[in-house]
């Protein structure tokens, strides 16, 4: 009979460790895309506004979303140039929103093909989970993912 006992947290722990975070797994598949053409997104100002890691979170996150809206539209070798000034993370306790969730924003600039720029806002709703207390910066990290892929989807439609 063995000795080796496994915990329960431990258990946990190396189930954990094995899999690998979504994070994680979400970033590689990210960074194997490689870069995105005629796509530039400037994320200085936000920078300023916010610092990081959501300016990093966008920087990283934007780029294939919008390359992956524009190909699902079939215009993939756009030129877009964009510009986030601002993302708003409503409360992380829930809100007034439909089933108690809280409303983020992400509030930029959208420049296609070298013509008119214009303003853009996108919303995505944050519905939260009791574990989000204790992982709040992967929680945001993926409440700033769903940002940008609302933020696509607007991009994608002024095409």
């Amino acid at each position: 009979m063995s000795a080796f006992k496994l915990t329960r947290r431990s258990a946990l722990v190396a189930f954990v460790a094995l899999a690998g975070s979504p994070a994680v797994a979400e970033r590689r598949a990210l960074a194997r895309l490689g870069s995105f053409g005629g796509i530039h997104v400037d994320v200085a100002p936000l920078l300023a506004n916010s610092g990081e890691p959501t300016a990093g979170w966008v920087a990283q996150t934007l780029p294939p979303a919008i390359a992956q809206a524009l190909a699902a539209v079939g215009r993939s070798g756009a030129s877009v140039a964009v510009t986030i000034d601002y993302v708003i993370l409503g409360p992380n306790s829930g809100g007034t929103g439909p089933a108690g969730s809280s409303p983020d924003q992400m509030i930029g600039t959208v420049t296609i093909g070298g013509g008119v720029t214009s303003p853009l806002r996108a919303t995505s709703w944050y519905y939260p989970a009791a574990s989000d207390a204790a992982m709040i910066e992967q929680s945001n990290y993926y409440r700033v993912y769903n940002l940008s892929q609302a933020f696509a989807y607007w991009v994608a439609r002024g095409v």
